[in-house]
């Protein structure tokens, strides 16, 4: 048996189940790296990163370079004589760092490689209408997301699933998953498999004009990008409401099918529903948020907010 000492990698809530998992399956945790502190928010208030948060609380030792390859960091990092480094949810690692332990450098991926490499593939998943995804371990090599498997575990995505549903489900499987890849190499029982080379689908990082929607495409593609950015980083349009345009960005919402012969991104309005429509179909809207206010739900803002004839959506 392998007495493994590890550095954990990791910055948001996602990568602190699996911390927590590793710790409360009694492995050796020397070391954590994380993000360094910054402003955030209105205020700008300096906010720590949730697995820092995590680890001051169970008096782990923090490392926060801002520059991996700087050399006083290196020199902090070699003197933790760590055997294996896990990365969950961190940043690409230079070669002097994920080749440093003896027993590798390991990464937990939110997707069934070798498709949705990349940033985000929990979105992309459900914004391309994935009925199946899972996680992944892998020891790091040279490019991202690209070395050889370990363990892989798949889970199936509900049609009305949204990526904050999604990412709790795999959060909770992937800390699992880190865990039973830990008690292979402290068996030293593991056993690798190569990526197959595929046509991947990738997971590109996701910008604010990934976020838009575009009424001229299906119902159904539409209806997966919007629950593919619910709750984070939020699917949005522009309202124009009396010659008025408001940034809206929605949430919660159902689709319909049907033809009609409304252009599309026109509003129709009732006393509790909100629709709108697209090519092949509708829109039903349930709760959204109008810029500059709170995410309210349909019936509240039909309450106090009036939808002129001919508003639309663009």
């Amino acid at each position: 048996m392998r007495e493994l000492r590890i550095v954990f990698m990791g910055t948001p809530d996602f990568a602190v189940a699996t911390l927590d998992a590793i710790l409360k399956a009694n492995f050796n945790v020397v070391g954590v790296i994380t993000a360094p502190d910054k402003p955030a928010g209105r205020g700008q208030k300096i906010q720590q990163s949730a697995v820092k948060k995590y680890a001051l609380q169970k008096g782990l030792n923090i490392l926060q370079p801002t520059n991996l390859k700087n050399e006083d960091f290196l020199k902090e990092l070699e003197i933790l004589k760590a055997n294996l480094q896990i990365v969950v949810a961190f940043r690409m690692l230079p070669t002097i760092i994920w080749k440093m332990p003896e027993y590798g450098t390991f990464n937990l991926h939110a997707s069934l490689l070798p498709n949705y490499r990349g940033a985000a593939p929990i979105n992309w998943a459900i914004i391309n209408g994935e009925t199946k995804t899972g996680v992944s371990t892998f020891f790091i090599d040279e490019k991202i997301d690209t070395g050889n498997i370990i363990l892989q575990e798949e889970i199936s995505i509900s049609e009305d699933e949204t990526v904050g549903e999604l990412h709790d489900k795999l959060m909770t499987i992937g800390s699992e998953l880190v865990v039973k890849t830990l008690k292979l190499i402290s068996e030293n029982t593991i056993v690798t498999t190569k990526q197959p080379e595929i046509e991947e689908k990738l997971a590109p990082k996701i910008f604010t004009e990934t976020c838009k929607i575009n009424w001229n495409a299906s119902v159904n593609s539409i209806y997966n990008l919007i629950r593919g950015l619910n709750p984070y980083p939020t699917a949005w349009t522009t309202l124009i409401n009396n010659n008025e345009e408001i940034k809206v960005k929605l949430f919660d919402v159902k689709k319909e099918v049907i033809q009609h012969s409304f252009t599309n991104g026109f509003i129709l309005t009732s006393k509790n529903e909100l629709k709108i429509a697209a090519k092949d179909g509708f829109i039903i809207v349930k709760s959204l948020q109008l810029a500059g206010k709170k995410k309210m739900d349909i019936k509240s803002l039909l309450n106090g907010f009036t939808f002129i004839e001919n508003s639309y959506m663009l």
